[in-house]
């Protein structure tokens, strides 16, 4: 895992003026990586950047790096990724001889187009949170709510890789297959109890060979940061058609990633041990390891926020619908994915995404959907304005939000996912 050097010195100050305001998701210690272009040109292609304050700063343009293929960059080697760590850190801070010559390769980051941050050729999504599988699991059964290997393994599925949007990208609710309890057969139509999933994703950058799994102590040399995920969800439509094989038309239509992937090297100040609760099963040998035990969780807040379009001809801000703690929703790490992910052979490769699952904590104001925060659509939930929801509405925003924050350390953040919901 990795260790903290010069890098992360909180006491670190960049010549990017909008770096060392307080609160901001982009100081110096956190350098997120993502793919962007100047707005209004969409015939250039995708450039590589790092995220410093309000601003992007172009890496071919610095001499950083010679093409614009984030995969590539992604799988170097953890060395080289620390050293080109180290090159941005010493080029960006105050005092930097760099200065005069990289200020003319920043971009405001309001004058560009921000992409998926590389191209995503597999997508698993994960299902890592046993108070969000407890919730839903209740609302299909209730009489047994979390399946019996739930504990012992972990839970993914295959995704759509080519419907992963970038945030700020609205889409059209979804159509297909319902069936009304009362029904005596199925219609088709739109969907009416569309809903978020609070997510993380997480990226892969070495990746495997084929026939070779990646041992847990050796998981996270295999990762290269993570960014928000929404995998918008069509809860009538899962319900009617998940059983024998999973979700399907209910969640192909759309998943919003956030812009920016913050490091494993940028979360180094926020881990936090991995335990299980008194009375739980202890994972498999090939899902323990020492390293895992001390450190495989982080300490990372989760917001999610609504804006309606009522909200928004009114001129009213978002509000707050959830915030939770990571490491109290996931009940497994982003190691123990890669290594069960791995164990049977599966080759990873760089730029697949690891969905974490909804990310949920223990109580409803904490949950990472509207499907627990409503009760399956029995409880309303009443907005600030006045408003209701129970699932989501043509016109609505949804905004993911991250960060991680210790006591002496600072604060870094992983920017917003969000998304329009259209009729």
């Amino acid at each position: 895992m990795t260790v903290l050097d010069k890098t992360h010195n909180p006491h670190l100050r960049s010549w990017v003026e909008s770096a060392n305001v307080a609160g901001c998701d982009f100081p110096i210690q956190n350098l997120p990586f993502g793919r962007f272009r100047r707005a209004g040109s969409s015939d250039a292609g995708l450039r590589i950047g790092v995220a410093i304050g309000d601003q992007v700063l172009d890496l071919r343009a610095v001499g950083l790096v010679d093409h614009d293929d984030m995969n590539a960059l992604m799988a170097a080697a953890p060395a080289e990724r620390v050293a080109l760590r180290q090159r941005l850190s010493d080029g960006l801070a105050q005092g930097s001889t760099q200065q005069a010559a990289w200020a003319a390769a920043l971009v405001p980051q309001s004058a560009c187009e921000l992409a998926v941050p590389c191209k995503v050729g597999d997508y698993t999504d994960f299902y890592t949170s046993v108070h969000h599988a407890t919730n839903i699991g209740r609302q299909f059964r209730p009489d047994n709510p979390l399946l019996p290997n739930y504990k012992w393994v972990p839970i993914g599925y295959h995704g759509r890789a080519s419907s992963i949007i970038p945030s700020g990208t609205a889409f059209k609710r979804p159509r297909g297959q319902t069936k009304a309890p009362d029904a005596a057969e199925p219609s088709y139509g739109p969907c009416k109890r569309l809903d978020y999933e609070l997510e993380l994703a997480w990226f892969i950058g070495q990746g495997n060979a084929l026939g070779e799994p990646v041992a847990i102590d050796q998981a996270e040399d295999h990762l290269f940061g993570v960014a928000l995920f929404n995998d918008w969800s069509a809860r009538d439509i899962q319900a009617w058609e998940y059983q024998p094989l999973g979700p399907f038309l209910s969640k192909n239509f759309g998943s919003t990633v956030s812009p920016w992937i913050v490091t494993m090297e940028a979360l180094a100040p926020f881990r936090a041990p991995f335990t299980r609760p008194e009375g739980d099963p202890q994972p498999l040998p090939y899902l323990d390891g020492a390293a895992n035990r001390a450190h495989g969780h982080i300490d990372m807040q989760l917001e999610v926020l609504i804006q309606t379009a009522k909200m928004r001809a009114d001129g009213q801000a978002p509000t707050r619908l959830s915030l939770g703690k990571l490491k109290e929703a996931a009940y497994w790490t982003p190691a123990q994915l890669v290594a069960h992910h791995t164990v049977n052979g599966c080759n990873l490769q760089s730029g697949d995404l690891m969905g974490s699952g909804t990310l949920s904590g223990p109580s409803l104001d904490t949950a990472g959907s509207l499907a627990e925060m409503s009760v399956g659509g029995k409880q309303p939930i009443t907005l600030p304005n006045g408003e209701q929801r129970t699932f989501l509405q043509d016109g609505d925003t949804l905004i993911l939000r991250g960060w991680c924050e210790r006591e002496g350390a600072v604060r870094i953040g992983l920017g917003e996912a969000s998304g329009t919901v259209l009729a």
